[in-house]
């Protein structure tokens, strides 16, 4: 019974106090780590070399060059990298900061 209550309950409780003072220091951080990697982001994209033909082969459609077949260790490799985990990075920030806006509000909106 007690966990029926639970769920019917509509009236908004208060929030503890160690989370309306934790909750938006998180959140501002979280911001700012967004902002950073959305600035790698931005830096990375700008750095890389742009390619035309796309580095394949025309019959095969495959990179046959020793430089495309090990380009993870060269420059455009690592750009594309960094542009790759930061593009995660922003996600995960993203899904945490509206979930602890959601804990912050009490799931109310």
């Amino acid at each position: 019974m007690n966990l029926i209550n639970l769920l019917l309950d509509d009236v908004a409780k208060p929030i503890p106090d160690w989370i309306s003072k934790s909750f938006p220091i998180i959140q501002t951080i979280l911001i700012v780590l967004v902002a950073i990697a959305a600035v790698i982001i931005i830096v990375s994209v700008l750095m890389t070399t742009s390619n035309p033909d796309g580095g394949n082969n025309v019959i095969t459609g495959t990179n046959d060059s020793y430089y495309m077949q090990h380009k993870g260790g060269s420059r455009e490799g690592r750009l594309k990298k960094t542009i790759i985990i930061c593009a995660i990075v922003i996600f995960v920030l993203t899904l945490l900061y509206f979930i602890s806006f959601g804990i912050y509000t009490g799931f109310n909106v």
